[in-house]
């Protein structure tokens, strides 16, 4: 699947994880996991006029720790490397200094 949001930047093939996203960016390797993308999406749709903020901290984290894999949940990445850190989206968020509660999530705990 193609991120459009990334679509910019060179794509990094990795082997053992070749079917999730992963992408160079100056000398730093990142991976986008289909959960957190999956979040960045509702993201989007809320606030829309803060999406590219969130993507630029995003990037922003990628190019300052070179190794970084944005998952769903610390609990269970789907992607497992060495020398790599691991962000969700709320870290990414606090970069930027918002936070979002997704209600509509249907595995969330917090339903209306």
């Amino acid at each position: 699947m193609e991120y459009i949001e990334f679509s910019n930047l060179k794509q990094y093939k990795d082997k053992e994880y070749s079917y999730v996203n992963a992408y160079i960016i100056d000398d730093a390797i990142f991976f986008i996991e289909p959960n957190f993308y999956t979040q960045l999406v509702y993201f989007k749709e809320y606030y829309k006029d803060k999406y590219n903020d969130l993507i630029n901290a995003i990037l922003d984290t990628a190019r300052t720790n070179k190794h970084v894999i944005f998952t769903g949940d610390f609990e269970s990445p789907v992607v497992h490397k060495e020398d790599y850190i691991y962000r969700e989206i709320d870290d990414c968020l606090a970069k930027i200094k918002l936070t979002f509660d997704n209600k509509s999530n249907p595995e969330s705990d917090w339903k209306d």
